[in-house]
């Protein structure tokens, strides 16, 4: 009996190991996929990693979903991730649920994302429907109905102008192919800093 049952165990463990060793030699490769797809970045995408890289924000690794996002709801590249440094400090600070840019996010309410990505489309979305197909074309316009507070616009701005210099100095450092920014999105020369309220 007690032959029978060590037997049974083995046979068990043996199963469970193959298995388990096929999902996670099935998993190694999906993350080889990913981590090679992570390299293939457009040239804006790699000045924008290397931006949020300075803020150790974790939406540097998807820098070329921000890109791809502005493209298909055609933003400036710069506009959410600048609302993400206002609201999040790009990321880094959130309610949960992968919602780096306050949105939906009302008193103790908020919106939850099942991923950056989802995040990055969902407002990019948002922003091109709600706000500039209305007219709302600057980060001032969209504040009132955006944000409560009125220096919202003025610190979203700022991260535009942010992005906009470190691209400069990027493409001084690496000529290689320079990109120019034509700007969808207007900045006043009078953008308040991050965290004057």
């Amino acid at each position: 009996m007690v032959k029978k049952i060590t037997s049974s165990i083995l046979a068990f463990l043996l199963i469970t190991s193959v298995a388990y060793a096929d999902k996670a030699e099935a998993a190694n490769e999906n993350d080889t996929t990913e981590q090679i797809a992570a390299r293939q970045l457009s040239r804006e995408a790699q000045i924008l990693a290397s931006y949020l890289a300075k803020f150790n924000s974790p939406l540097q690794y998807h820098a070329q979903d921000f890109i791809d996002a502005a493209k298909t709801y055609e933003l400036d590249w710069r506009l959410v991730p600048a609302i993400a440094g206002v609201e999040s400090t790009f990321g880094k600070f959130i309610p949960g649920g992968y919602n780096a840019w306050g949105w939906g996010v009302y008193g103790s309410q908020a919106i939850f994302f099942n991923s950056w990505k989802d995040g990055i489309f969902t407002v990019a979305k948002g922003l091109k429907e709600d706000y500039i197909s209305r007219g709302l074309l600057d980060p001032y316009a969209m504040n009132k109905r955006y944000a409560a507070s009125p220096h919202w616009g003025g610190k979203v701005s700022f991260f535009i102008a942010d992005i906009e210099k470190f691209v400069q100095e990027y493409n001084a450092q690496n000529p290689k192919k320079p990109i120019s920014i034509t700007p969808t999105v207007k900045i006043a020369a009078d953008s308040a800093t991050p965290g004057s309220n």
